[in-house]
């Protein structure tokens, strides 16, 4: 055979063939990269869950944030403008400074407080000088905290922050926004029973379960509180609600005084003039006031801030930054001088408006022009010759654009929904139509809570719909009417009012007296000052002629021609 053969041949030449098989080394091989991988996945997961939350079983844990006593420690000095909320919430401080001086009367502490106000009040600036003057734990926590993704975790990082309070007692536990975990249970817009209900259930649990001996006090803070579960507010759990509104004259004079420590004030700056010409305001809105003061005056190159760069920072904040490079056509300058003007003759001529502050061609914000007014005082109520005679005034700019042109322009679109919206008050709001009486009509300005109030239909019929529709077209029609006489009449004056915007941009009060009484400005204003121009678009000198280019006088590149003023 081949095989015989061939293996004799192999033996005679002393050739020795042999086949190993080493089986470790082909697994090692085999199965190393597999657990290379595998290892590298479980490091990788490990890493991911500890940064987290400190591992895997860290979801329930709450999020609540330990303020130490010592860092940005607030008080009651630090609060200004809300005395009467300052005065309610004394009495917490109170119990936590010396629990036994209520408890052996008898008395027990509130278990929890809502503050309820408008945004930008201080709510949780009050909240944290409580714990400042109380010098106890003060746990801060959001109320979208303790929402996540896992059904149950919500409800677990209720619990836990209980018992983190509990170990801490006494102390504050500050739950802002409590509307995003506390709002109406049933009234979900995708049914029954979800994570937010779960969590408020096991909070309300928590509130009504524990004893208040212990000296955990929850403050919850909110600008909805229409939206909150009544079983929330139930006493035995919040039992008292503290309203922070927004600050009147006096307290507005508070809060500047508080802010303007930490800038640099002009000597002899009166305040109250400032305080007394932000009706409205609250506390957040007047520190951006101050800050923008103070920002203007450092781009101006001042050493101090003075009333000019408060009263600039003001109109700023409240209507907007000035924009004088807006490129606006002599058509739409004209037609908005004399919209403007019919608007501040009538604030002038008219009994029962509020007093004219400025009026201005400058366009400033979203506006083209604007009529500012101010009220002498915070104003609470609105009178009913006030309201027509506001009627009126907001009619003006529209009649007075009308005598310079034979079309209408979309100017009068803000002045249409401010009109619309005030006759609507008028009619369905506050009584003042004779033909409807005393009777509310819809639910008013309340805010709308969309899963309580999608299903809910109007509460009158229709013929009394035709009727509120007529009679808020008759109070805009004969405001239209009174204004279009009194326009006509004085049509001279109005147009020394407008040609007085076109040369001075804006005018005060003043200055539109003088023109109404005396036919013209004794003291009329500084002259405009032209808009800045950029850098790339200032005017180079004009380059030598040569021999073989002579100077043409043409353009030079990038001279902007003709360019409004």
């Amino acid at each position: 055979m081949l095989g015989d053969e061939v293996g004799s041949i192999l033996r005679e030449k002393g050739s020795v063939y042999k086949v190993e098989s080493d089986f470790l080394r082909s697994a090692i091989f085999t199965f190393l990269p597999v657990l290379l991988i595998v290892l590298l996945l479980f490091f990788l997961f490990r890493q991911q869950m500890k940064a987290a939350g400190r591992g895997a079983m860290s979801f329930g844990k709450s999020k609540a944030r330990l303020l130490t006593r010592d860092h940005n420690k607030v008080t009651f000095k630090d609060v200004a403008g809300i005395q009467e909320a300052k005065e309610e919430l004394w009495e917490i401080v109170d119990f936590l400074r010396d629990p036994r001086k209520f408890q052996k009367l008898g008395g027990s502490i509130p278990k929890g407080v809502l503050m309820v106000g408008p945004p930008g009040t201080g709510k949780t600036l009050l909240a944290r000088a409580i714990a400042g003057e109380a010098d106890v734990p003060f746990f801060s926590i959001s109320g979208s905290d303790f929402v996540e993704m896992f059904v149950g975790v919500g409800a677990s990082r209720v619990r836990d922050m209980f018992e983190q309070g509990k170990k801490h007692a006494p102390c504050l536990i500050f739950i802002d926004e409590i509307d995003a975990v506390g709002r109406h249970r049933g009234h979900g817009m995708g049914g029954g029973h979800d994570e937010r209900e779960q969590t408020l259930n096991q909070l309300l649990v928590e509130m009504d379960g524990f004893d208040t001996q212990e000296g955990v006090i929850i403050i919850a803070a909110t600008n909805r509180p229409d939206v909150l579960d009544p079983a929330l507010l139930r006493p035995g759990r919040f039992d008292r609600q503290v309203t922070v509104s927004l600050p009147d004259v006096n307290g507005r004079e508070e809060i500047l005084r508080v802010h303007v420590k930490k800038i640099k004030l002009a000597p002899g700056t009166d305040l109250g003039v400032i305080a007394r010409g932000t009706p409205g305001f609250s506390g957040a809105e007047l520190a951006n006031l101050i800050n923008e003061a103070a920002l203007l005056a450092a781009r101006r190159g001042l050493s101090a801030v003075t009333i000019a760069e408060m009263e600039e920072a003001r109109d700023k904040v409240r209507w907007g930054r000035e924009r004088r490079s807006l490129a606006m056509s002599d058509k739409e300058r004209i037609g908005t001088a004399w919209h403007e003007a019919g608007h501040a003759y009538l604030n002038m001529v008219l009994p029962h408006t509020h007093p004219l502050h400025k009026v201005t061609i400058i366009p400033r914000g979203p506006y083209l022009g604007a009529t500012m007014y101010l009220p002498e005082g915070d104003k609470y109520s609105t009178q009913r010759k006030e309201a027509l005679a506001n009627l009126v005034v907001t009619m003006g700019g529209r009649i007075a654009e009308c005598f310079i042109t034979d079309d209408v322009s979309n100017g009068a679109s803000g002045d249409i929904r401010q009109a619309t919206s005030l006759a609507r008050h008028m009619v369905c709001e506050w009584g003042m139509s004779e033909k409807l009486g005393m009777i509310e009509y819809g639910d008013g300005d309340s805010p709308v809570f969309l899963a309580r109030d999608v299903s809910r239909s109007r509460n009158y019929s229709e013929d009394t719909a035709r009727i509120i529709d007529a009679e808020i077209k008759r109070f805009i029609d004969e405001a239209y009417d009174q204004a279009t006489d009194i326009l006509t009449k004085n049509k001279h004056t109005v147009e020394l009012i407008a040609k007085a915007l076109l040369e001075y941009e804006t005018l005060d009060a003043s200055h539109l007296k003088d023109i109404i009484d005396h036919g013209e400005m004794r003291n009329p204003p500084s002259a405009p000052k032209p808009p800045p121009v950029p850098e790339e678009f200032r005017k180079k000198p004009a380059a030598k002629p040569t021999e073989d280019k002579p100077d043409e006088g043409g353009p030079l590149a990038g001279e902007v021609v003709g360019a409004p003023a």
